[in-house]
């Protein structure tokens, strides 16, 4: 191969770092007006007036609007409609929408916001998991404040647990995590003349914001285009959320005719926008006195926030990784999205899988220490084999990396060498080194939770200089998708990726393509470019094989010469075979087509082919811990994934630093947080705190390369697992540092002292 497996410049890294790459805070339209949003500011509360006579009042204030402006239905199609764009007679959150202003001038438009007045009358409101799931808690949402449960078994638990040598049970709690995304969230709708909307923005998923503008304005679909702008990082927090205000803005254009814009301030988008959901875990550990695990009782619980949104799928990806890549022959897991009056939750970089992964990945240090055996040995022994069995019942036979990643983390890491010179017990003064563990498996796409939308589509041109086009519907937010994309068709073609162009992702050049989202626009879109190159290429060929006076199917492309197989001095250039077929009419243009392979699942008992493959991973953590003071650093992060195919190497690096300081983050620091009425309190990036560069440990990124047989030249998905593992790694470290057990996340400082102090007490 002479482009796939290399580290190729990424293509838009040039404007980005000179600053010229336009964002859709850059892009302004003649006539333009602007667009704030009046937020509701209590928890739970009737709508007994809004009062807009002061905003109106004020010069340049062109209108405000409320629920009574919408013309067409006025709740968002998500997964469930429940979610209004604007809220009508009653508030669920601190945060929801209101009312709209629409002004000349931005900061006229904050002012006009300021100035609307809202009479509430305040309702009983639930803000966490426990108190909305009594019997008297306050409806939020159905008659049991649940939006969606999940169940999975498999042989008999009870049994199980009653013959069980060893039994850890134990509670684990996860918090919010914000995206933190450099770009806030925004939008500007323009209006047609012919009552159809154009809407650019900051997104993930253009075909759910098609289908949120098309429902708010009451017109059909082919009424409605949508363009991504260049992205400045969504993480999944611009997969859901952007319907909503691509939804009001779309009214304000149409009820004005002027284009309006729509951008949200930093205060106002930690507010507003979806987060990663905070959890609660019930986990029962069984197993025999040689340390395997005969059986797991899990109750999984995620704090949904007021409305639905993604909850129930995330909710589904959670509850299938409950035990993450091990086997148990006895299953029980029972799974429950929560309404709370509180921010809606929604897609966040492993979509569910960190909040259990904790939990499962503790469990196991548990059950070594209860034995007395190290962590990593007690998780190879029970780590799923190749053709083993998941909890839902799939078999792993194709592309499975997770012993390799084992292998190579325990090499790397040199844990062997460490964990014994290492650990409480070991020190002196008040520091203390540790090394702790996790290993994780990620299912690849929207799997079985989301199989309706495992579908990509693309559209490819060879133009007649030779150079080519490619369109897709998923889109790049920084992950490097365009570079990966364009290396894919490059080394299909032949052509070379400096003559590429992606253009940028609009939902009138190809068909919906579902969600940037779950690790799947590798493996989807790629394949659906690589369709569209193959048709392209075999009616080049017949034409290839008339100047070459050989048969078609012994015709190869490769870099930019077109040569008769076997005999690569009988050939011709690629520029030369193209302007050949340009001058025989030869349609160079297709739309390539892909679907995911099948997937099941039986909600009865949760078994089925969840995904159609998985990812591996394996993450080795080093720090050093103060046991006076609680603070500890991550000294060395050891990071193993198996990724199929590294379409590009150095991107792979890229995304797994990345994505391990999130999980850093996740694990350590990042929280947000409610007051008693439930106003998040610290919204802005002084008190919501994310690592920096200065806390950014030495990264050993490791790539493993199981080839996935589907997967364009064996790329599997890859870009949410860097995440994942590292909270789960941290805190095993701190075990082994600590000698204590951190069941709740993030593990402040002043969490660990405490864990600290108690252990101490129990010592005396």
């Amino acid at each position: 191969m002479h482009t796939v497996g290399e580290g190729k410049v990424r293509v838009d890294a040039y404007e980005k770092v000179k600053g010229t790459a336009k964002f859709v805070g850059d892009i302004n339209f003649r006539d333009q007006l602007y667009c704030s949003p009046v937020l509701a500011s209590h928890p739970h509360a009737l709508i007994e007036e809004i009062d807009l006579t002061g905003a109106l009042e004020i010069e340049g204030v062109v209108t405000v609007l409320t629920s009574h402006d919408v013309p067409g239905d006025n709740y968002c199609p998500i997964i469930y409609k429940d979610y209004p764009f604007f809220a009508q007679d009653e508030v669920k959150f601190a945060g929801q929408i209101v009312a709209l202003a629409v002004a000349e001038t931005k900061e006229i438009a904050e002012k006009a916001r300021n100035a609307v007045k809202v009479k509430y009358r305040p309702l009983a409101y639930s803000l966490t998991i426990e108190d909305s799931i009594k019997e008297d808690a306050p409806e939020i949402y159905s008659t049991d404040n649940i939006f969606k449960k999940y169940q999975i078994f498999k042989g008999d638990v009870d049994k199980a647990f009653e013959s069980a040598d060893i039994i850890i049970e134990n509670e684990y709690r996860t918090g919010y995590q914000e995206h933190a995304y450099i770009e806030t969230q925004g939008m500007i709708a323009e209006p047609g003349h012919d009552g159809s909307m154009t809407v650019y923005g900051s997104m993930q998923c253009p075909f759910y914001v098609l289908d949120g503008v098309a429902s708010i304005l009451g017109v059909s679909k082919n009424k409605v285009r949508i363009v991504q702008t260049i992205t400045g990082g969504g993480f999944g927090g611009k997969e859901d959320v952007p319907s909503l205000l691509a939804g009001v803005a779309s009214v304000a254009a149409r009820k004005t005719g002027r284009p309006c814009k729509l951008i949200l301030s930093r205060k106002e988008d930690i507010i507003m926008m979806s987060k990663r959901h905070p959890s609660l875990t019930k986990y029962r550990t069984a197993a025999d006195k040689d340390g395997n695990i005969t059986a797991i009782d899990v109750k999984y619980y995620l704090d949904g926030g007021a409305f639905a949104t993604l909850s129930p799928v995330v909710l589904w990806r959670g509850a299938v990784h409950a035990l993450g890549p091990y086997k148990c022959p006895n299953v029980r897991v029972h799974a429950y999205a929560v309404a709370t009056n509180k921010v809606p939750c929604g897609a966040y970089r492993g979509f569910g899988s960190p909040q259990i992964l904790f939990a499962h990945e503790a469990q196991m240090d548990q059950l070594a220490k209860k034995l007395g055996r190290d962590p990593f040995e007690i998780r190879k022994q029970n780590a799923l084999e190749f053709n083993g069995e998941t909890i839902t019942g799939q078999r792993l036979n194709q592309s499975f990396g997770l012993r390799k990643v084992m292998d190579k983390a325990l090499e790397h890491s040199r844990w062997e060498e460490k964990y014994p010179q290492w650990g409480f017990d070991k020190g002196e003064g008040d520091k203390r080194k540790g090394i702790g563990v996790s290993t994780i498996f990620y299912g690849v796409g929207l799997g079985a939770g989301g199989r309706y939308m495992a579908r990509a589509g693309a559209f490819v041109q060879v133009h007649s200089d030779g150079s080519m086009s490619l369109a897709v519907g998923t889109t790049e937010m920084g992950q490097g998708m365009r570079t990966v994309l364009s290396q894919i068709a490059s080394e299909e073609m032949g052509i070379p990726i400096e003559k590429i162009f992606m253009l940028e992702t609009d939902t009138s050049r190809v068909p919906d393509s579902g969600p940037t989202v779950a690790s799947r626009s590798t493996v989807l879109s790629g394949n659906a470019i690589l369709d569209g190159c193959k048709k392209i290429k075999a009616r080049m060929a017949v034409v290839a094989g008339e100047l070459l006076n050989c048969k078609a199917e012994d015709v190869v492309f490769d870099k930019g010469v077109v040569h008769v197989k076997g005999i690569s001095n009988i050939s011709i250039s690629l520029d030369e075979l193209v302007h050949k077929c340009t001058y025989q009419k030869v349609h160079l243009a297709e739309q390539g087509w892909y679907e995911a392979p099948y997937t099941s699942f039986d909600e009865k008992d949760g078994q089925g082919w969840t995904y159609f493959t998985y990812a591996y991973a394996c993450n080795v953590a080093e720090v050093t811990l103060d046991i006076k003071t609680g603070e500890y650093t991550v000294d060395n992060l050891t990071a193993v994934h198996d990724v199929g195919k590294a379409i590009n190497p150095v991107l792979v690096e890229g995304q797994i630093e990345g994505g391990s300081m999130q999980g850093m983050g996740y694990g350590m620091v990042e929280d947000i947080l409610h007051n008693p009425q439930g106003h998040i309190i610290n919204p802005s990036f002084s008190t919501y705190i994310i690592p920096t560069s200065m806390d950014v440990p030495h990264i050993d990124a490791v790539i493993v390369e199981e080839e996935f047989p589907d997967g364009p030249f064996g790329a599997k998905g890859f870009g949410e697992q860097p995440l994942m593992g590292v909270a789960p790694a941290v805190a095993s470290a701190l075990r082994h540092a600590g000698n204590i057990h951190p069941t709740r996340l993030p593990m402040t400082p002043e969490r660990v002292v405490e864990l600290l102090k108690n252990h101490k007490e129990k010592s005396k």
